[in-house]
């Protein structure tokens, strides 16, 4: 009985869902707003126009973090705010793409990313972009890493896309219009968080900031708090990743500390679209930019959020 929601760990397919993706030449970005169109209209902000080419730049950023893949000297990796914070020529190229393409589409919205680009905050349309959220992974070769982009008015997220390039995902989610997978030659697959209440049935992720030596709460503590009571966790090292992974109920909930607003944005309208929920880890608003998120089915989150000191 406990654990009669997993089945709902398997994204469910939803008839009508729109167009199949087919090779190389097709539009991921046409497909995306073909499955969001289906179920329902996206926020004016988010017109087709600007759907099809935030998914298409976020697909062309994944395609160049593949061809560096591998192929970075020393001299195209620094670090920033410590050892661990890694920047490379992979992060830098993928941001500039993406921003060159958002200001083509909508050069009146604000852009804030990771890396170069921060316009000033106002109240319009502002993208959040994180160009390889799981830097280190991409490094070290490991395949979870992504491209992650939303666009938000003040607080109220209105599309997301998270590109997972080397795992062949696109995630892509509209205020109102549900959250989907993306993947080439198969139809858009509607998402849905899993269906798990219970710690004890649950797979949580979740990470660990860079500065851990520097910072009150490494969330080392909340790990292990977490450690006896779950079926599993799960360290994937990209937020992104890990939200979009808790919108197809792969994982069934995620927490995390210390994180900027572009590596929750787009997720957290993942979450959201696809049934679950999202707070701060006291039961607020403030995760954009509070820096501490909770995530998953409505009804595991308070349960979660109990064992996260911050």
């Amino acid at each position: 009985e406990a654990d009669a929601g997993r089945d709902l760990h398997r994204p469910r397919r939803v008839a009508g869902g729109g167009v199949a993706l087919s090779g190389e030449d097709a539009s991921v970005g046409e497909s995306a707003w073909s499955a969001l169109a289906s179920a329902g209209t996206p926020p004016g902000e988010a017109s087709r126009e600007i759907v099809v080419e935030a998914v298409d730049a976020s697909v062309d950023a994944g395609r160049l973090l593949l061809s560096l893949l591998g192929r970075l000297d020393g001299a195209g990796v620094r670090t920033k705010s410590s050892e661990r914070d890694l920047v490379t020529e992979a992060d830098v190229g993928s941001e500039r793409l993406v921003v060159e393409r958002l200001r083509r589409v909508a050069p009146e919205y604000a852009i804030e990313a990771e890396e170069e680009t921060e316009d000033a905050r106002s109240d319009g349309p502002r993208w959040f972009l994180d160009p390889l959220d799981g830097t280190v992974n991409f490094v070290h070769g490991l395949p979870m890493f992504a491209v992650s982009l939303a666009l938000y008015v003040g607080p109220r997220p209105l599309f997301a896309v998270v590109h997972a390039p080397r795992m062949g995902e696109t995630f892509v989610a509209a205020e109102g219009c549900g959250a989907w997978l993306l993947q080439p030659d198969a139809e858009p697959v509607r998402l849905q968080v899993s269906g798990t209440n219970a710690l004890g049935d649950a797979i949580l992720a979740t990470g660990f900031p860079y500065r851990r030596g520097e910072v009150e709460h490494s969330n080392l503590e909340n790990f292990g708090r977490f450690f006896q009571h779950v079926r599993g966790l799960r360290r994937m090292g990209s937020a992104a990743v890990d939200l979009a992974y808790v919108a197809a109920g792969r994982l069934d909930g995620f927490w995390e500390l210390h994180l900027s607003p572009f590596d929750v944005a787009a997720g957290a309208l993942l979450v959201r679209e696809a049934g679950g929920e999202v707070t701060d880890a006291g039961g607020a608003e403030d995760w954009l930019r509070g820096g501490q998120i909770a995530a998953s089915s409505p009804g595991l989150l308070p349960a979660i959020r109990a064992r996260i000191v911050c």
